[in-house]
């Protein structure tokens, strides 16, 4: 099990919002400016964000759960998005995300229990012509079977 990084402090979060309130529209730069900093939008962040913006905290939790970038808890080590559009489930992208859910346990969204590997779905990645694709920490995969998948899970830490 990884070690839990300490919970970001109200005065670093303020500190980072404040960076941001010249902006007109700061909201989306706050988030990804937090995000970037801490690796998830601490629910602690949710009020002082709102206060600072004289927004309702359900709005800015509305923004952060629309975005499907933004997380609410930190993600693994290492992050695979599996392509979840028409041409990659043509070419067996259904099969190929069932079979790297079941290699790790764990549901769309969730993190294998040594914090290794978070998986969740993109809705194309632009590699039509290679599917079904993937992507490992940023890079794209295309053309994956299900022993690739299980190599690259493998080689994350899965």
């Amino acid at each position: 099990m990884q070690n839990p990084t300490p919970a970001p402090t109200d005065p670093e979060i303020s500190a980072l919002i404040a960076d941001y309130l010249h902006l007109e529209g700061p909201l989306l730069p706050i988030l990804h400016a937090i995000q970037a900093t801490f690796g998830h939008i601490p629910q602690t962040a949710v009020p002082l964000i709102a206060g600072a913006l004289n927004v309702t905290n359900a709005e800015v939790h509305g923004v952060v759960s629309f975005y499907h970038d933004f997380r609410e808890v930190p993600a693994g080590r290492h992050v695979v998005k599996i392509c979840r559009a028409e041409a990659c489930q043509a070419m067996g992208g259904t099969a190929l995300a069932d079979g790297a859910l079941a290699k790790l346990g764990v549901a769309w969204h969730g993190t294998t229990p040594n914090g290794n590997v978070t998986i969740e779905p993109v809705y194309c990645l632009g590699l039509c012509a290679c599917a079904p694709a993937a992507m490992i920490d940023g890079k794209v995969v295309g053309r994956l079977d299900a022993a690739r998948m299980s190599k690259l899970l493998t080689e994350a830490g899965a």
